[in-house]
């Protein structure tokens, strides 16, 4: 009766997972040829840890609900020290200070992202970070990736003066400074060009032109380079001619596709990632960079730079980075990816929450706040992110409900209450059989 009760008193509690009363024997002796001793029995109670709750959908962003095996990660505190303990009720709200805790006061834990999105799984426990947004606010982040799709106009007149390059992007040498370019020195005019402003790690805005002149039938030359020329340098503190980062040969297919593999082909390397350090540059202003990600199209695809008939313009694109405003909303992904959306429409990626599982789940050790402790019985614990290894995927705007059935609760109610009252009858016959044997001496 206590676990229908526990059941029925938890219906409505987050991801609760009902308890199954089962009973087992107790024999006094296991000998029948002559002569029987009663024994009894023991409630043996089942919980049904591994069991999965029905998904229901919820309007916070940050309600989060584990389609599959596992569990979240949370502690009691802020501390390394404080007790581990692992639930699947994903309520999670902000705090007064901006941590994520669920309706227990458990705070959610997960990998910090570097400023490249990385992070490592080691495995263990204390390298996990309780999960909180709010200090965000006001910092910085530098441009990861720049993306642009870009149409140049293929029917736009061919440069008609002799072109000299000084050289193309070379991917094995890419420590080679950067020479003088033709269009970043405004010895031609581009047939196009187009500026994008790249962030440092201190929240900088760089001007970086990007322009392209048509040179042939499906052929442009391709040229990257700062404005002013002072924002890089050497890293020797040397400068750098006219601001040069990249250039070379950009070819288009017959049908107004890139053009990544048949030759001749776009400059190899050309659209690889924009590696200050690899190329032996710097911020003139001793802000630090990270590799920037350009994703300017794939061979044969539509994506990014195209050629078709239309006039040259920038069809969509734009870089990410700069000085971080207040967190407008929180987005997480199915892979557990937690991103904060700013009021100015930007989105950093800043943490990634790993999903704990165990060999034996039904072998947790219950404890409060509809959570549970590892032990002997549930085997090692394992952390992978959302979707790997066994673990289950994310689902946000959501959360799972408690696997109590109501009916089936009082169903048993019933048959516990008949058992009880049947029990209690024996009883009884016992105690009439006894005053009889009584009766027998008067």
């Amino acid at each position: 009766m206590a676990t229908v009760a526990d059941n029925i008193t938890n219906i409505n509690t987050v991801a609760y997972k009902g308890v199954e009363a089962q009973f087992r024997t107790l024999v006094t002796d296991g000998r029948t040829s002559s002569n029987y001793s009663a024994g009894g029995v023991a409630a043996s109670p089942i919980a049904q840890v591994a069991k999965q709750g029905l998904l229901q959908a919820s309007g916070s962003s940050t309600d989060l609900a584990i389609d599959g095996g596992g569990f979240f990660i949370t502690r009691t505190g802020l501390s390394s020290t404080d007790q581990v303990a692992y639930t699947r009720a994903g309520s999670f709200k902000p705090d007064e200070e901006g941590y994520l805790r669920n309706s227990s006061g458990l705070y959610l834990y997960g990998w910090r992202l570097d400023a490249e999105g990385a992070f490592t799984n080691t495995g263990n426990l204390d390298a996990l970070s309780p999960v909180r947004l709010s200090d965000l606010v006001g910092t910085a982040a530098p441009t990861t990736k720049l993306q642009a799709r870009i149409n140049l106009q293929s029917d736009a007149a061919n440069y008609a003066g002799t072109l000299v390059y000084n050289r193309t992007f070379d991917p094995a040498a890419p420590a080679v400074t950067p020479a003088q370019g033709n269009m970043a020195s405004g010895t031609i005019t581009p047939t196009f060009s187009r500026s994008f402003t790249i962030y440092d790690s201190q929240g900088g805005g760089h001007q970086v032109n990007m322009s392209f002149l048509k040179t042939g039938s499906n052929e442009w030359q391709m040229e990257m380079y700062a404005v002013p020329a002072t924002d890089i340098e050497t890293t020797a503190g040397a400068a750098v001619t006219n601001g040069m980062l990249r250039s070379g040969t950009v070819t288009f297919n017959g049908d107004g596709s890139l053009n990544l593999s048949v030759a001749p082909a776009t400059s190899a390397g050309l659209f690889d990632d924009l590696d200050f350090a690899a190329q032996g540059i710097k911020w003139s202003n001793e802000a630090e960079s990270v590799p920037i990600k350009l994703s300017l199209g794939e061979d044969k695809g539509i994506s990014g730079l195209t050629a078709f008939g239309q006039p040259s313009s920038l069809v969509s694109g734009g870089t990410d980075g700069g000085v971080l405003g207040n967190i407008a909303s929180v987005e997480v992904s199915k892979k557990g990816e937690v991103s904060a959306i700013f009021d100015d429409g930007s989105t950093r990626k800043v943490f990634q929450l790993p999903i704990a599982t165990f060999p034996n789940s039904n072998g947790l050790t219950r404890i409060s706040g509809n959570a549970y402790a590892a032990n002997r019985q549930s085997g090692t614990m394992t952390m992978n992110p959302p979707g790997e290894l066994g673990a289950g995927s994310l689902s946000a705007n959501t959360l799972e409900a408690s696997t109590v059935d109501l009916a089936g609760e009082f169903t048993n109610m019933i048959r516990f209450q008949r058992a009880y009252s049947a029990s209690s009858k024996i009883i009884t016959t016992v105690d009439d059989m006894l005053r009889e044997v009584s009766d027998l001496k008067r």
